[in-house]
């Protein structure tokens, strides 16, 4: 299924192909190979649970920055409802909100009224906000356990290509705290997040799309 592309234009310096094959997941990680690696994946019992205590925190909500692929970098606040929900607010003087209902995603420029919608399910976004992630799946591409960190990457065919996301947690706490998306052209973009909290409640307009709005154009 192709994206609905409601009207094209740059979100500032990040264009909204860029951002959307990017964020739709820091330093920039290097790929962990596919052969030993995601061998190791079923069968790591301390990666599964890393993956299941991100599973089970419903609701979280903090501060971002993102470094695009041309090393451009921005900021704002996210929101998180698993499963299926986000929202990134971008700060000034960026216009541009980014909303998952559980459904779709859509990328907008508050100040164009400018809207791109695409199926949650055919983006990275999906791996990233699944209601469990279970490292036995095909998705695996591999894991690495160090003292401190503990890299899991995910892949799947998205609208996008073949992407795959890198997320890092805390081997300690089991706390996210970046992830990187490698699109089909090898591009990386990255989120790194500070000051989370888990467990909030959210209005239900927090993940509200509007799609009178998006249909207009």
């Amino acid at each position: 299924m192709k994206k609905k592309t409601v009207r094209s234009s740059q979100f500032g310096s990040i264009s909204r192909r860029s951002f959307a094959a990017g964020l739709l997941g820091i330093g920039v990680s290097a790929m962990l190979p596919s052969t030993g690696a995601a061998q190791g994946a079923a069968g790591s019992a301390a990666a599964q649970r890393i993956a299941d205590h991100f599973s089970s925190v419903k609701t979280m909500m903090g501060e971002f920055v993102q470094f695009g692929p041309r090393g451009e970098q921005t900021g704002g606040k996210f929101f998180i409802e698993r499963p299926g929900k986000l929202r990134f607010n971008f700060e000034d003087p960026s216009p541009v909100r980014v909303i998952a209902d559980g459904k779709n995603v859509v990328i907008g420029n508050m100040k164009l009224k400018t809207w791109d919608l695409y199926p949650l399910s055919k983006t990275p976004l999906s791996l990233l906000l699944a209601d469990r992630i279970d490292l036995s799946h095909e998705m695996v591409r591999g894991v690495r356990e160090e003292p401190d960190l503990t890299t899991i990457v995910l892949g799947n065919k998205t609208v996008f290509g073949d992407s795959t996301i890198t997320m890092m947690f805390d081997s300690k706490t089991f706390e996210l705290r970046q992830w990187t998306i490698t699109d089909a052209q090898n591009k990386d973009t990255s989120v790194m997040i500070y000051n989370v909290k888990n467990g909030v409640g959210f209005d239900d307009r927090v993940f509200r799309i509007p799609y009178d709005e998006v249909r207009k154009l």
